[in-house]
This record gives C-alpha cells, structure tokens and sequence, in this order.
C-alpha cells in the first residue's frame, strides 16, 4: 500500500528558465565594456538568446543526459572491417549543434569576435562542458593554419560555419567541420619535442606519411586534427585529415577511450597513425612556433571555461541560500554564509574580469594592436594559471553552500566538482603555465611593459592594490634562479591585474572585498573570511541570478 510522507516545504526551486547570460552582472558588464557601441544591440541580442538557451529545462536535461551516456568506441563493424568510430548519445550532438550554431567557433571573421565568443562560451560551458572541447579546438586551430595560406583559405569558411554536420565525409562536401589536436605522447607529455611519431615525405610536396601513437588525442571525431610529428626537418606540425579527398577513411587507430574522472560526455583518445597521410602545415622543423597560436586560444579557453564553471557554481549556491529558510531567516542572510557566498562571488567575477579582457586583446591584436599582443604573451599563461586553479576550490564550497544537496548528483554539483580540476591539466600544467610566465619574462621586455602599462591604468585607486603592484615590481627585479618561485610570481602577476580590472570596473564592493582579502591580507585561506566590515549583502545580491 502507498503511502504519504511530510508535504516538501522549504526546498529551493531549480534554477532553470530564465536568462543566463542576463542574470550575470559581471559578465554583461564585460560585454558591454569591451565592445565598440555600434557592436552593443547585436552583441547583447546574440548573447541573450544564447543564455536564454543555457537556462532552459530541455537544454539542461540534454547536459545532463550527454554527461550521464559517455561515448562508446566501436572498433569494428560487423563484418569485422576496422572503423574506428565513437557514438555519441543524441544529446551530445544536440548541444554541440547549438554550440556551432551559436557562433563558438567563430571568432576570427567578425567585429569583436573574440569578446562575443569568449561570453559565448563562459555561458555554455554551464550547461556541458564536454561540449567545450571541440568548439574551442576547432576555434584555436585557425591561427596555426595560417602559417600556410592555402590551407588556411581552404579550411577557416569551414570552421567558422554555423552549421554542425556530423557525418564522416571529405571535408570539401561539408557545410561545416570541427577540428581536434594531437600533440602529447605517452614518453613525453607536455614535452612535445620528445615526440617519436614520425613523418615520412611522400612525392606530393607538402604530403606525409605519419607513424606513431598520440596519447591523448580530443574529440576523435572530428574532420581534421593538427598533430605534431618528427620530420626529417625536425618536429613539424601536420594537418590529419579524418577523411581523404576521394571519400576514404584515412588510418586512423582509435585503440581505446580514457575513463576520465569528469569531462564525460567527451571524447578523450589514444590513437595510432600506421602509414597515414598527412598535410604540412608551415615549415619542417618549426612545429612548436606553428601551434603556438593554437595553444594560446586554447588555454585562454581554459580561463574562460573555469570561469563559466565558477559563475555556474556560484549562481547555483546563491540561488539556493537566497531560497533556504534555516534558524530563523533565510539562509544568505545569515552573516557566515553571506561571508561564504560574498567571497565566492567576489573569485568568480575577478575571473571572468579577467577572462574577458583576455578576450578583449585578442579582437585588438587583431587590429594589429602591438601591445596588446604583447600583453597577451604575459597574461594568459600566468591567468590560465591562476584562475584555472582556483576554480576546483570554488566549485568545491559552493557544492557545501547546498549541504547534503550539494553532494547528491540531481543537485548538478557533482559533475561541476569533477569537471572542475580539468582546464588546470588541459594545455598545460601549473608548472608549465609558471615556466611559460619566466619565459616571456626573460625573452620579451614589451610583454611585461605592456603589463605594467595595463596595471599601471588603476594606480592611486587603492592603496592595497598599489603595495601590490610595489611587491610585483620587487620581485620581477631579481629574476635569478626564478624557477622555483615561479608559481608564486605567476600568482602575483595574476593577482595584481584582475585587482586592476576590479577596481577600475568593478562596482566599489567587489573591488574592495578582493583588495582587502587577495592583495591586502585581511582574510583567511578558507572562502568565508572576508572582513565582516565590508558591504558583502551588496557583493552577493549582485551575484544572484534572476530567474
């Protein structure tokens, strides 16, 4: 016999239907900083319609369904003929259709591409980050393809289209195409210059012949791949068709999938290359100066990916603590955990302050600005760095804000919890990112002239921010065995420049909680220890999304 129980009361509604992209403060107010006025209706129209996307129950359900069905290899047909093909679970491809559909692969044919896109992508990342890996490859491969122009003309209209067509066919018969990347190998790992694959030149200039194994290749399923390879000029970089021009496959050896600890929904795989043709891309020998471009947007991606999971993570504790009655009021109320919430809110929009102003030089780079080039050279190693790392403690406290809740899978924490360490690992590891930093240091004086010049903009606002900016400037003076205080450097550098962007844009509560608590040091190392002076009821109203 059925029975009845207590009636459900004091449970916080889901948070779904409404508006994501709108119901973020920081990032609207990004958007509309770093675009040109004339840019503003389309831009926030675009974006609007994206988030209203985001934050629909169908869409969120199709997240959770690709991040609940993993991709299943299939090695073989039937028949026993190699195919090596992955399938997906129809949610996948539906989100990745809204992905392309929504522009996240094209930024580099448009009027502040990379300030539309990178908002774009912080917002769908919050629905299924597998999705992510993809959209930003297939986004980042474009500069690395410029080393030859042919290829580069032949491929960007592809990239840069809104249409998803997710069969495997010649490139040239598709109305869109999506690219994934092979550098690392199993004895090398981020050292791609101890790569073994090898490249053997055949009659047709500018064709090769790979052999060799990539141990980690994403999204296996794309059209095109740029991988790294020993060729007799040294290591070069290749374009890996999926399909040849005449319609067969190319050898392509999936030989399994990583059971990975997030990230599910997406494709992470070990391949082999046994005679398998391949386009040059630039010259012999110079493969690492051909992708760095590739790797820079795609470790800016990184920045921008945890951002997406921060706000996401944020937005779902204010949600629930602005609706949870507990010791009498409601639960955001409460002074310790406005604290929690305020400084919570406070880390997730210095990212994405930082994220999108990233973005913001790379649409002036574009133009041609030099300077701003120059300020990338230092700022996104040193950002991918920083804010990648802090996105798992973030999305880890905001999972407590829920309590039990936080910790049952339906809440939607988990899987942000486990996707949460991956863009820290992605591109490079921390160590990495910090050795990258003393390299542009050492090597290019107008990057750290253009950071000054960036930080400089916002001294005499704050005294915290400007003791900051002395330590900086005292470090930077002795870079002499550097490389075992290299995380700190990068930490500080990072620090000091979102304070920057914080106190020049911020509203003045949000500038002063993260001057008094990350440069200042009047907090503790758990969130929660801001000083209870500050007006965090402000911070965290500007946090909540409106559903």
């Amino acid at each position: 016999m059925a029975g009845s129980t207590h009636t459900v009361t004091n449970q916080a509604p889901p948070l779904t239907g409404y508006d994501v992209f709108s119901a973020d403060r920081a990032l609207t107010d990004a958007v509309g900083r770093h675009l040109p006025p004339g840019l503003h209706e389309e831009a926030l129209a675009e974006l609007s319609g994206l988030g209203s996307s985001c934050g629909a129950r169908q869409v969120q359900e199709w997240g959770t369904q690709a991040d609940a069905n993993p991709p299943v290899l299939r090695t073989h047909d039937r028949y026993g003929h190699r195919v090596d093909e992955v399938d997906f679970h129809p949610a996948w491809h539906r989100l990745l259709g809204k992905g392309v559909a929504a522009g996240l692969t094209d930024a580099w044919s448009r009027p502040g591409g990379h300030v539309r896109r990178a908002a774009g992508f912080v917002l769908w990342t919050q629905v299924v980050a597998g999705n992510c890996c993809p959209l930003s490859m297939t986004h980042a491969a474009v500069p690395a393809l410029r080393a030859d122009a042919d290829l580069a003309a032949e491929w960007e209209p592809r990239l840069a289209s809104r249409v998803y067509d997710r069969e495997l066919r010649p490139a040239r018969l598709k109305a869109g195409a999506l690219f994934g990347m092979g550098m690392t190998e199993k004895q090398g790992g981020s050292d791609v210059r101890a790569n073994t694959t090898s490249a053997r030149p055949l009659a047709e200039e500018g064709t090769y012949e790979l052999r060799g194994h990539k141990w980690f290749c994403s999204a296996p399923m794309s059209d095109g791949f740029l991988v790294l390879a020993q060729a007799p000029g040294g290591l070069t970089c290749f374009l890996v068709p999926r399909v040849l021009a005449d319609g067969t496959r190319n050898v392509f050896l999936i030989q399994r999938l990583k059971d990975k600890l997030g990230n599910r929904s997406n494709a992470s795989a070990e391949v082999e290359f046994a005679g398998t043709w391949a386009r040059r891309v630039g010259e012999e020998g110079q493969g690492v100066p051909t992708v760095i471009g590739m790797v820079a947007a795609t470790r800016l991606d990184c920045v921008l990916g945890s951002a997406g999971l921060m706000r996401q993570a944020v937005a779902q504790a204010v949600h629930h603590c602005a609706h949870r009655e507990a010791f009498g009021g409601r639960l955001a109320d409460k002074p310790l955990m406005r604290n929690v919430l305020a400084d919570l809110a406070v880390e997730s929009e210095a990212a994405t302050a930082l994220g999108l102003r990233l973005a913001a030089a790379c649409d002036a780079a574009e133009g041609g600005d030099e300077r701003e080039r120059a300020l990338l050279r230092l700022a996104v190693p040193a950002a991918k760095y920083w804010v990648t790392k802090r996105c798992a403690p973030v999305v880890v406290e905001a999972a407590e804000c829920l309590g039990g809740n936080g910790y049952v899978e339906e809440s939607g924490l988990p899987r942000l919890v486990r996707e949460s360490p991956l863009n820290s690992v992605w591109e490079g590891a921390g160590n990495v990112q910090a050795l990258d930093v003393l390299r542009a240091l050492g090597r290019e004086p107008a990057a750290l002239d253009a950071y000054l010049t960036e930080v400089g903009a916002a001294r005499g606002a704050d005294h915290r921010l400007d003791a900051a900016i002395r330590t900086v400037l005292t470090e930077l003076a002795d870079l002499e065995a550097a490389e075992g205080r290299a995380r700190l450097l990068a930490e500080r550098l990072a620090l000091v420049l979102q304070g920057a962007l914080l106190v020049r844009y911020a509203p003045p509560e949000v500038a002063d909680a993260f001057c008094a608590s990350r440069l200042g040091g009047d907090g503790g190392a758990a969130f929660g220890t801001l000083p209870p002076t500050l007006d965090l009821a402000s911070v965290v109203e500007r946090a909540r999304p409106v559903a």
